[in-house]
């Protein structure tokens, strides 16, 4: 009963241990985040959104407003008629849209970024509402904050391209149409941006007329954030996913987007692997100290303290090996170091059978299997059950057969360490 107390306070200071390294993961990952995910805006740009376009003309006519004026000494109000000058609305009234989205994942410290490449090509109309040639302004607003736009071109119906002047609201540029006449322009450009893109069809709730907008990436795993209209179709495509989105007449407020597919970030996986591993440790613990016991082998509760060092060696070069080399190398190398430790040390007073048969089976198991689950996204409590259950039948199928009885009042067999 006191070796197994003191097995158990070996791994409540091991789960302590594992408690504080986790928490330092995961302060290093939170803190990088907000300035790397800074660094990152003003190098690729920040999630992409475009708006589209609005159109305007604007008249002179004569209106009542109410001014103040003074008489006989006193400041009074009244109406007068004055020349101003109205803006009114010229209606979109179809839309025919291409966005191609090229994934280029970027790493900083221990996070991975999902930056991207945008390029969008779009051909807009517009109808002049009135019986009067009228200029119209269009505007095509653009994102300002930290924002790229390369090869920004604007052309007409006959291809000619138009000069556009830029401000903080975006593109704008004025061209005349004749009485109820129906143009068409086109506007593309290139982009970068991060994380999600979004097409706004209207400015709050709106009527979209005549829209019709294919998407294609270079990457098959597309999500659609909530608040997003999902496509009208969409295929699996041979260098990635193609969506088309198309809408005759549509009264909302929701917007078209993606969410880029993410990399696993090695501090938030390295976080995770470390916070579970006094479940693998006592997995580890509990089939060593049974198997031994059957196999009349003599193993000291410090014994399992340095096993439980070496189990947390695992974990602490895995943390800070992963800032220098890539996710599966680092994985590799610190399960290689981790067993290493444990089997040669085990060796030593166990002899080289058990240390290589069942101790280093069980660590490549609890330890390295298990935290080899979390890279299965969905799957890893499943696969740590199975494993458990596994577990279970095996030991019990080995030790069915043993006297406890015997083993445990018969003194330990003594054992070469070269056996």
């Amino acid at each position: 009963m006191k070796k197994l107390l003191g097995i158990g306070f070996i791994w409540l200071g091991c789960a302590i241990a594992w408690v504080i390294l986790g928490t330092t993961i995961i302060s290093r990952s939170g803190g990088m985040s907000s300035s790397l995910l800074d660094e990152v805006h003003l190098l690729w740009g920040p999630p992409g959104v475009q708006q589209a376009p609005t159109a305007t003309y604007s008249q002179v006519e004569p209106q009542r407003q109410l001014v103040t004026v003074t008489e006989n000494g006193r400041q009074v109000e009244r109406e007068e008629l004055r020349q101003v000058v109205v803006t009114y609305p010229v209606a979109l009234t179809g839309t025919d849209a291409h966005a191609a989205l090229t994934l280029d994942q970027r790493r900083k410290g221990l996070l991975w970024f999902a930056t991207y490449g945008a390029d969008l090509q779009a051909t807009y109309t517009f109808t002049n509402p009135t019986n009067v040639e009228r200029d119209v302004t269009i505007l095509f607003p653009l994102e300002q904050r930290n924002a790229i736009f390369d090869a920004f071109h604007v052309t007409d119906d006959k291809g000619q391209p138009l000069a556009a002047s830029f401000n903080d609201s975006g593109a704008s540029f004025t061209t005349r149409f004749a009485p109820n006449q129906k143009r068409s322009f086109t506007i593309s450009y290139r982009s970068r941006g991060t994380d999600t893109w979004r097409y706004e069809l209207t400015r709050g709730t709106g009527e979209v007329r005549n829209f019709k907008m294919t998407v294609d990436t270079t990457f098959p795993e597309v999500d659609f954030p909530p608040g997003t209209l999902s496509p009208s179709t969409q295929e699996a495509t041979a260098s990635g996913w193609h969506g088309a989105w198309r809408f005759d007449s549509l009264v909302a407020n929701a917007t078209i987007g993606m969410s880029l597919p993410q990399k696993l970030n090695p501090g938030d996986l390295a976080a995770k692997i470390t916070f579970f591993a006094p479940v693998g440790l006592l997995f580890f613990f509990f089939v060593v100290a049974v198997l031994s016991t059957a196999a009349r082998k003599e193993i000291h509760p410090l014994n399992y303290f340095l096993f439980g060092c070496a189990f947390f060696a695992f974990h602490l070069l895995f943390a800070y090996l992963v800032d220098h080399v890539a996710v599966g190398p680092a994985f590799a190398i610190s399960s290689a170091v981790s067993i290493f430790l444990v089997v040669t040390y085990a060796r030593l007073f166990v002899g080289w059978r058990f240390a290589l048969r069942e101790m280093a089976l069980s660590q490549l198991i609890y330890l390295v299997l298990f935290s080899f689950t979390f890279f299965w996204t969905g799957f890893t409590g499943l696969a740590i059950t199975i494993g458990a259950i596994l577990t279970l039948f095996v030991v019990m199928q080995i030790t069915g057969r043993v006297s406890w009885r015997e083993v445990m009042q018969a003194p330990p067999q003594p054992t070469a360490a070269t056996r």
